[in-house]
């Protein structure tokens, strides 16, 4: 874990929420869904299958733990979780919560628009809340 270094991209798109069993839990700074990201803490992994069997457990827990309280939190009509890393090799999975009225629905947030980032207050409170929710 002492070699994990976080991609510059996922550095600058996203702000730190929380640290986990495996992984660092990350808010996309972007207003129009509310989106996490978990960054697992382990040096050149591109894909799940290069996890040890545990830490690819603790994954999937850690996404479902989180989804759940996304789904808690928001309300949501839709917890969306996807690891792509096509632009980012670090894996990293996405959760985000998706609503019938969202700019993107039905289909994918990629590439949709222009990020919205948060301004400080409103960030601090969402990664509050989310914390409390698990």
């Amino acid at each position: 874990m002492s070699d994990f270094i976080l991609n510059e991209r996922l550095a600058r798109d996203s702000l730190p929420a929380s640290k986990l069993g495996l992984c660092e839990l990350r808010l996309l700074n972007d207003t129009r869904w509310p989106w996490f990201v978990l960054v697992p803490q382990r040096a050149d992994i591109e894909e799940i299958y290069q996890l040890t069997p545990l830490d690819q457990t603790l994954l999937t827990f850690e996404m479902g733990e989180t989804a759940r309280a996304l789904k808690q939190l928001t309300g949501c009509a839709k917890i969306n979780i996807g690891a792509l890393g096509n632009m980012v090799r670090q894996l990293h999975v996405h959760i985000i919560a998706r609503n019938k009225d969202d700019v993107a629905w039905p289909g994918p947030v990629w590439g949709v628009g222009k990020a919205e980032p948060y301004d400080t207050n409103s960030a601090r409170a969402l990664i509050s809340a989310m914390i409390q929710e698990f």
